[in-house]
């Protein structure tokens, strides 16, 4: 349990919470101390010892992040790969994918996020495959009956941003897997917005890849992300590029790793990495169950207060809601309220029709500003927040 005395325990190792309101853990979340510290203190080391010999000194620790990480998400440690990007790391493994055939389909979430989309679009288009959208249920969420009924034997690949960018939406993940598990067709889950928010199984969701950053909600640095590939599917895969790590050369030929580490690089950023292992520890110390039912508070108060306010209107869609909360002022931008806000020491975010092409087109919405609390808020904060949008909004529109 997160109690009063914990969550003021936890500003007090957060620097960034005395300088301002922070509702961005979306995009990017403030990091705690001990994050910063063990990337800092890496890199005094390199300073004195010499970055590959650093390395080598923190050889066990690295070993302990994969580790922890695939615990975090219930895979095997081989199963884990880390990368500088989450869509990076999402678009190799999608373009080791047997290549598309004219004819051929690839059914997509409407909210799928738009870096998936741009590669899926690219690869179809060249190949005169098709990209289609699944059909969402009453309450916005990607029906999994409707999938059903769109499987036949020229759909290559099913792909799911679980929560998506541009909302409080959960989409069912785990419905959506039993469909392309019955059916053989390699799943793909975006999880930007659930690693540090929800608790992950990937044998549950039964998902064949799943993404996500450590910046986010589990308050890893930016510049790092974890990928989880299913060990039964690397054999289908055919990496577009390897290097003397993930495919070295052995009697002049060229030996591929069989594990996830295929889609790593000898080259990493060990100080960031360093620091994403002190996060994903920090969120396994403190539970993900509980932070998922502080944000979950904290998110409905501030939909809540936003709704009470005549000029405003929150955007979210599904039964079951995240702790991103979308929301629209009446005669003012989304991008202008997120710098007035700014202005007031608050930071929100603010996105628009790249970020998730289909659902925002299907909707009408140009752009949405996006608030999203995570466990170390206060309502006291939320409060703040739904003051200062109230302010706005009158200044808009008197």
């Amino acid at each position: 349990m997160l109690t009063d005395a914990k969550i003021d325990s936890l500003r007090n190792d957060t620097p960034g919470c005395a300088e301002r309101r922070h509702f961005n853990h979306a995009g990017a979340s403030l990091p705690p101390r001990r994050v910063t510290e063990a990337i800092v203190g890496h890199l005094m080391l390199e300073s004195t010892r010499g970055p590959m010999e650093a390395a080598a000194l923190v050889a066990d620790e690295l070993a302990m992040l994969r580790t922890n990480a695939a615990k975090f998400i219930g895979a095997d440690e081989g199963e884990v790969a880390f990368g500088g990007s989450g869509s990076a790391l999402w678009g190799n493994v999608f373009a080791a994918l047997p290549q598309l055939r004219s004819g051929e389909r690839i059914l997509i979430g409407r909210q799928e996020w738009g870096g998936n989309v741009a590669s899926m679009q690219r690869a179809a288009s060249h190949a005169g495959a098709s990209i289609e959208t699944i059909p969402c249920r009453e309450d916005g969420s990607v029906d999994p009956n409707a999938l059903s009924a769109m499987i036949d034997d020229k759909v290559r690949m099913i792909s799911l941003t679980w929560l998506p960018a541009n909302g409080g939406l959960i989409n069912d993940a785990e419905a959506i897997g039993r469909v392309a598990n019955a059916a053989g067709i390699p799943y793909f889950v975006d999880a930007g917005q659930a690693l540090g928010q929800l608790p992950i199984d990937v044998s549950r969701i039964g998902c064949d890849v799943l993404k996500a950053a450590g910046r986010k909600y589990v308050r890893g640095p930016r510049g790092t992300a974890l990928l989880y590939v299913r060990s039964k599917f690397l054999e289908k895969l055919n990496p577009r590029f390897v290097d003397v790590s993930s495919g070295p050369l052995v009697n002049g030929k060229v030996e591929l790793r069989k594990d996830a580490r295929l889609f790593e690089t000898s080259e990493a950023p060990i100080s960031l990495l360093l620091g994403l292992g002190e996060a994903i520890a920090l969120a396994s110390e403190l539970g993900v169950e509980a932070i998922q039912v502080r944000i979950a508070l904290l998110a409905t108060q501030l939909r809540e207060g936003l709704k009470r306010i005549p000029a405003v209107e929150v955007r979210d869609l599904g039964e079951k809601q995240s702790g991103l909360v979308s929301f629209t002022v009446e005669g003012i931008s989304a991008s202008v309220v997120r710098s007035k806000l700014a202005e007031k020491s608050i930071s929100i975010g603010a996105n628009g029709i790249p970020y998730t092409p289909f659902d925002m087109t299907a909707r009408g919405l140009q752009e949405i500003a996006r608030a999203s609390v995570s466990y170390f808020n206060t309502a006291g904060e939320v409060d703040g927040l739904v003051y200062a949008v109230e302010q706005i909004a009158k200044d808009a529109n008197q």
